[in-house]
């Protein structure tokens, strides 16, 4: 999950799996795959930063598998 701050400065945690689309027109707003917007304080660049340093978190988390 990462964390991300609403514009009334509530964060939140959200699955990035579920995103779709993210624009930046200057709000940045998230959609998701089961159709909910969030407008966000954080940049694309940010939002693409998290998600990179989540998936990464996963793979270090996973054991290797020896065959």
């Amino acid at each position: 999950m990462i964390i991300l701050t609403k514009l009334n400065g509530e964060k939140f945690m959200l699955n990035p799996d579920l995103i779709e689309i993210v624009t930046e027109n200057p709000d940045t707003v998230i959609t998701t795959s089961t159709g909910h917007s969030y407008i966000v304080e954080q940049s694309m660049n940010e939002i693409i930063s998290l998600v990179k340093e989540f998936k990464q978190s996963l793979r270090r988390a996973r054991p290797e598998r020896n065959i």
